[in-house]
């Protein structure tokens, strides 16, 4: 039976499909998570009513959250991926061929079990590659226990910060995260809609630019989300945003990594490029710099 799936970005706010179909429906230890089949943007999963991901336009997301920041890396060669449990940021990051180990840090043995069985087009079987680890538990304990100096990326690929995330997008934790990164190292982080979420964003980049020495700022449009979508890359060495056309190409040849869904050279600059609505938008919120 179909039904409407109807997403609320804020109190003011409501976008969905009208004529969606529950496939699977589980309430785990941490969260509600329902797979959901849509005429638009195929299957999809929400974690307590918020949309995740779908079949129909993960890659957008995915891609832009892995290959700018893994591209800026001159050599890659381990990735934390914090949540992550559908398998999407893993299976982009195994592009790079360079990549020897991927720790999936992810909370909720219920979300990986689902997304394998309902969403495969999303992790590709990432997670039967030898080089992906899973580790099921808070990313915030298993960062604690953490040898330091082993990971050259990191994705944030989580739930905002009014979640069980919360205690990830603080400057304790970054600064806890930042001992097991390698330099030169880069972290990606999801900030959420300019138009529905400006003072989360700001808040989220203050912190960020309080913990890094380079934050820069990416935008696309992500259907499922309803929204243009903001998403920062930091690190206190590399910086994405300075990367030439003509490199990005050598590189992804180097890697032997073929043509993207969304993400290319020819759109890296605009991805680092907000409008002025969105900078005026922000600017109500963000701190003055110092």
């Amino acid at each position: 039976m179909s039904a409407p799936l109807l997403f609320h970005p804020t109190p003011d706010a409501v976008y969905g499909f009208p004529h969606a179909r529950l496939v699977a429906r589980v309430d785990s230890l941490y969260q509600r998570i329902e797979v959901w089949d849509t005429h638009q943007l195929g299957r999809l999963f929400t974690l307590d009513g918020r949309p995740m991901t779908s079949t129909g336009d993960e890659f957008i997301y995915h891609e832009c959250m892995v290959h700018p920041q893994a591209l800026a890396h001159p050599s890659p060669r381990s990735a934390l991926v914090l949540g992550g449990g559908d398998g999407g940021a893993a299976r982009q990051l195994l592009a790079h061929p360079g990549i020897e180990r991927i720790v999936v840090a992810e909370l909720d043995a219920e979300v990986v079990r689902l997304t394998r069985e309902h969403l495969p087009d999303v992790h590709g079987g990432a997670f039967d590659d030898p080089r992906v680890e899973l580790v099921i538990g808070d990313a915030a304990h298993y960062v604690a226990a953490a040898a330091p100096a082993q990971f050259d990326l990191v994705v944030f690929d989580l739930t905002p910060p009014d979640s069980p995330a919360a205690g990830l997008y603080t400057p304790a934790f970054y600064a806890r995260l930042k001992r097991t990164m390698r330099a030169p190292a880069a972290l990606s982080l999801h900030l959420g809609s300019p138009y529905f979420h400006a003072r989360r964003i700001a808040g989220l980049l203050d912190d960020l630019r309080g913990a890094f020495g380079v934050v820069r700022t990416m935008q696309t449009f992500v259907p499922l989300y309803g929204s243009l979508w903001m998403m920062a890359c930091a690190s206190d060495t590399l910086d994405p945003a300075s990367l030439a056309a003509d490199t990005l190409v050598e590189r992804l040849v180097a890697r032997r990594i073929g043509p993207l869904k969304h993400y290319d050279p020819a759109m890296h600059a605009g991805l680092f490029s907000a409008s002025r609505s969105v900078r005026d938008k922000l600017s109500q919120f963000l701190k003055p710099s110092s």
